[in-house]
């Protein structure tokens, strides 16, 4: 079915057509080309939380389908993905208690209250709804990317602004997207905003990445009150970045905020929707920096994804420091042993502790 997600295009496509037939229109305000519709015959088109007049409304009623709005504090049916500008609106750097006004906290709190595994048969439904528009813009968006060219970077969220590896984090970052590749995290704190500080910085200096992260690393963790406004403060002293990078974080985990430095942003409700998509659009590969229990999750769902080829390709898992990997977290000699053992199948693994053995990597493996 054909998506409409601009009034301009809706409204040229209905004026070269009399009869509209499976079309999708999502989120859009209908009452301004009302005489445009009302000329028009319907049929089987879908109508996502639409703006209509009562007339427009009992002209397509029939062998149509019209999602209306349900009045909760977020659009269910967002049409594109989020942005800094979106998630972080009526925010002032100046003044860091203006993050309770933004859309991304007033959502959150409203999760909370809400209830994290609501039984509220509306609310779940408006979840389920909003997370299905973002994973439709998600793949619009990653329509304009070749598929083996998308690389996550899964790390802990505690990762300090301060420490060596999130500047290494930062360097790989910056490196690879200057090399063509798309970027993605899970979009929250710690090694997950070093991926799109890295990003941000893509055919800078490398001296402003390094002011940067001084600057950054004067609210070191996402619990210090000044680690938004320093992120602000960092994008408004170097605008125009050239290049994309993706985010998508989860409310479930909403006491950590998305990091501002993703160009854009898929936040979704369902953590599970999350954690497995965000492995499977990174046919590119995925980079393991140090992390915790989540970051051991995502290295074995990661496994089982290559294993059993379960979205058509296998992708290089790359570690990133070897002390970590094989002592305080010792997951990779076990995987290692499988491997050689034939035990896991379809894996292309490496442990390194310097950047350009990382990058190298990538740039040898075919996925």
């Amino acid at each position: 079915m054909k998506e409409f997600e601009s009034i301009n295009e809706l409204e040229n496509y209905l004026s070269t057509n009399i009869l509209i037939e499976d079309i999708v229109v999502q989120a859009l305000d209908l009452t301004s080309i009302e005489g445009l519709m009302m000329s028009k015959t319907f049929k089987r088109c879908v109508f996502l939380g639409c703006n209509m007049s009562n007339k427009i409304r009992e002209s397509v009623y029939k062998e149509n389908y019209i999602f209306p709005f349900i009045h909760i504090p977020y659009n269910i049916y967002p049409n594109r993905l989020y942005t800094r500008e979106t998630l972080y609106n009526n925010y002032d750097p100046q003044k860091p208690d203006s993050y309770q006004q933004t859309l991304d906290k007033i959502v959150y709190d409203h999760f909370i209250k809400t209830g994290k595994e609501t039984q509220a048969i509306v609310e779940n439904l408006a979840r389920h709804l909003h997370d299905h528009s973002i994973i439709d813009a998600l793949q619009e968006f990653l329509n304009d990317y070749e598929e083996t060219k998308i690389v996550a970077i899964m790390g802990g969220h505690g990762l300090s602004r301060d420490s060596k590896s999130y500047k290494q984090v930062t360097t790989i970052a910056k490196k690879m997207t200057e090399d063509g590749y798309l970027m993605v995290s899970g979009g929250g704190p710690g090694a997950m905003e070093a991926t799109h500080v890295g990003a941000w910085f893509a055919n800078k200096s490398d001296q402003d990445l390094e002011a940067a992260i001084q600057h950054l690393s004067t609210a070191p963790t996402y619990n210090h009150p000044n680690w938004l406004a320093t992120a602000f403060e960092v994008l408004e002293k170097f605008p125009c970045v050239e290049h994309n990078s993706l985010g998508i974080p989860t409310w479930l985990y909403g006491h950590e905020p998305p990091t501002p430095f993703a160009t854009h942003i898929a936040k979704l409700f369902a953590n599970s929707i999350r954690e497995e998509g965000l492995l499977a659009i990174a046919k590119g590969g995925v980079i393991f920096a140090p992390g915790s229990a989540g970051t051991m999750q995502e290295v074995f769902q990661e496994i089982a994804q290559n294993h059993y080829k379960s979205y058509g390709n296998a992708s290089p898992m790359v570690f990133l420091n070897k002390s970590y990997w094989s002592y305080d977290r010792p997951i990779y000699p076990i995987i290692e042993l499988m491997k050689l053992r034939d035990n896991l199948q379809n894996l292309d693994i490496g442990l390194y502790d310097r950047t350009e053995e990382i990058i190298n990597h990538f740039h040898t493996s075919v996925t």
